[in-house]
């Protein structure tokens, strides 16, 4: 498990942030899928509504506000003629599944959304918090998004966790063990995911790019480059359209 060194970096690198960062915006494999015959769907015909939950792959941390993958998602979504609201973002750098219950548990929105994201727990890996512990906070975080699209597990999807031990700063410790437990972390979060039928998206390979290719890593030498989501967009797009067509 991480020692006890590498818990005081946690609270300077992935949860050193100022109350002023704290963003809540208002308004192991995922395959694309055949998408042969679409044509027979249709773009609704109303305003769609997005909510991104998270922590610092979801708020974007060392990418500027337009590379953050929630609002990529949107300008493709809108790009492709969808009507959609600036997506709602509740995620903050250095939160574990703790720190998002916490905030989602007074968030009470009038209307059910039409689609919900949910990507957390690499702070809980980090922070070498137990699996234990994640596995019953992960289940109900995916509960609670549950809620938020009217118990539609078509409505909801979870994405795994990157793999930052490929990064600089990952290099610094150990990056070996931080796969190790990375992909422990995505075995609970994925079993999870599949047992209510959500869809999941493995995109922890993606993230393991980087090794070979600086360009996936953010300024900050630790997060992805917006270049980096976007190609887990290119995993995801495809799937989430169908989930929005009527």
């Amino acid at each position: 498990m991480i020692h006890g060194f590498i818990f005081v970096a946690s609270l300077t690198i992935f949860s050193g942030c100022g109350e002023d960062e704290i963003l809540v915006i208002p308004p192991p494999t995922a395959q694309n899928p055949d998408t042969t015959g679409t044509d027979s769907f249709t773009i609704p015909d109303r305003t769609l509504t997005y909510l991104a939950l998270g922590d610092s792959y979801t708020i974007g941390t060392g990418v500027p506000a337009e590379e953050r993958f929630p609002v990529q998602l949107f300008n493709r979504l809108t790009d492709a003629d969808f009507d959609m609201l600036t997506p709602h973002i509740i995620a903050t750098n250095g939160w574990t599944t703790g720190n998002l219950i916490n905030a989602t548990n007074n968030f009470e929105p009038d209307s059910i959304f039409d689609l919900v994201s949910l990507l957390i727990g690499v702070n809980n890996q980090f922070q070498g918090r137990s699996i234990e512990e994640y596995t019953d906070e992960f289940d109900q975080l995916l509960r609670k998004a549950l809620t938020y699209t009217g118990d539609d597990t078509s409505q909801v999807i979870v994405i795994s966790i990157p793999d930052y031990g490929v990064t600089p700063f990952g290099q610094s410790m150990n990056p070996a063990e931080i796969a190790q437990e990375i992909d422990a972390f995505n075995g609970v979060n994925q079993s999870i995911t599949e047992a209510y039928g959500i869809s999941y998206f493995y995109i922890t390979d993606i993230s393991r790019q980087a090794a070979t290719n600086p360009a996936l890593i953010a300024g900050d030498n630790l997060h992805p480059s917006g270049a980096q989501y976007s190609l887990w967009l290119d995993v995801m797009e495809e799937t989430i359209k169908l989930k929005l067509y009527e």
